[in-house]
């Protein structure tokens, strides 16, 4: 963690223009516009300067190991590293950096695949691997696919009312992430490397569970790129008890991203009552709480409400965060209000309901007859 907050220092200096940070610029192309996009030759001249590095070669492997942890990445490249030269590169939104902590689960990766092959744009076709990767996950998930379906045509509609150019620099956000997560293959996942799983990899007779079987320990592939072979004949049982376990981690994750929304939307309508000499305090507060690089419930927002809350912040008021409120408001009301409709716990007392209608109708009935 110690690592990422210095990591994360770095890159927070680099998008400075203050403090003479890195050019970033919209560069026009034939037919069409490439936003918010930095050249590897201005970051690696960025920490020569600003670093004390005299040798390039050391400065293009420290931005290599920033790029490898998804905090800069190519836009035309599945591969995480720098090159001096004109390769156009972007920022990763704080809501994705590792410090977050994040462990995305199999179905989430899913999601994202399946969202991909809905959209009709060339840049969002699907690379060999992640072709292959979705046949395997579709098929370990067969009996939720259609639960995994309506998740990623929910999050389509609402990427479709975004603005063109936010939703091209988001669009490649999640893509980085996910190259840092699952990686192609050939390439190291820099998130597997922490000590509990080296730990493990030093007893190769430990195994664990997989949405496909049983596998080694040993191996230090993802899931995804494990092969689909397993050690031992997976039984129906089995399926049985991961999808379960799996609907009940992907349940989990969502009723907690729902809470954090929902707490912050309440807190920015208190902030709205509070006294003037209390707002700069609770505005503070508010921040390090949900927005602030690291925050410990950290919400997901789209980058230009970020900037705009952002800006905001410094001068700040009761309304200082009306647009992020609007934009949590529209997340909560097209996905969580339509998860909620969908939960089981709804179904359950839709089916209560109509069990008590249908009792009271049958007792109604009885009482006319015996009369």
């Amino acid at each position: 963690m110690i690592v990422y907050r210095k990591i994360e220092d770095i890159i927070t200096r680099m998008q400075d223009d203050k403090t003479g940070g890195v050019p970033i610029r919209t560069v026009k192309s034939f037919l069409s516009k490439i936003p918010s996009v930095v050249t590897g030759a201005d970051i690696v001249q960025w920490l020569m300067k600003n670093l004390s590095i005299e040798d390039p070669g050391e400065a293009i492997h420290l931005g290599s190991l920033i790029a490898a942890q998804g905090y800069v990445f190519p836009i035309s490249d599945h591969v995480l590293t720098l090159k001096d030269d004109g390769t156009f590169y972007r920022f990763q939104a704080p809501y994705f950096w590792p410090s977050n902590c994040w462990e995305p689960e199999n179905t989430d990766y899913a999601i994202y695949l399946c969202k991909r092959t809905m959209q009709n744009k060339a840049r969002l076709e699907l690379a060999d691997y992640e072709a292959e990767n979705l046949a395997r996950l579709q098929r370990a998930f067969a009996r939720k696919w259609e639960f995994i379906f309506m998740q990623a045509e929910a999050q389509v509609k609402i990427d479709r009312k975004k603005d063109k150019t936010e939703r091209k620099i988001l669009d490649s956000q999640e893509r980085a992430f996910w190259d840092v997560h699952r990686p192609v293959p050939g390439c190291v996942n820099t998130t597997e490397m922490d000590i509990r799983k080296c730990r493990r990899m030093k007893n190769p007779q430990k195994v664990k569970k997989s949405v496909y079987g049983i596998t080694e320990e040993s191996q230090p592939q993802s899931p995804v790129h494990m092969p689909s072979q397993p050690v031992r004949k997976t039984t129906k049982e089995d399926f049985r008890k991961q999808i379960t376990f799996l609907n009940m981690q992907l349940e989990r994750h969502c009723l907690k991203m729902s809470k954090v929304a929902e707490r912050f939307w309440l807190a920015v309508q208190d902030l709205k009552k509070q006294p003037l000499q209390d707002v700069t305090t609770r505005v503070e507060e508010i921040w390090h709480e949900f927005l602030a690089p690291g925050a410990q419930s950290a919400i997901n927002l789209d980058s230009h409400s970020y900037e705009k809350t952002s800006q905001n912040v410094k001068d700040p008021g009761r309304y200082t965060y009306e647009d992020a409120q609007e934009h949590i408001y529209k997340l909560m009301k097209s996905d969580s209000y339509a998860r909620f409709l969908r939960s089981n716990a709804y179904q359950d007392l839709l089916l209560a309901k109509k069990k008590g209608k249908s009792l009271a109708s049958k007792r109604l009935t009885g009482l006319m007859q015996s009369s």
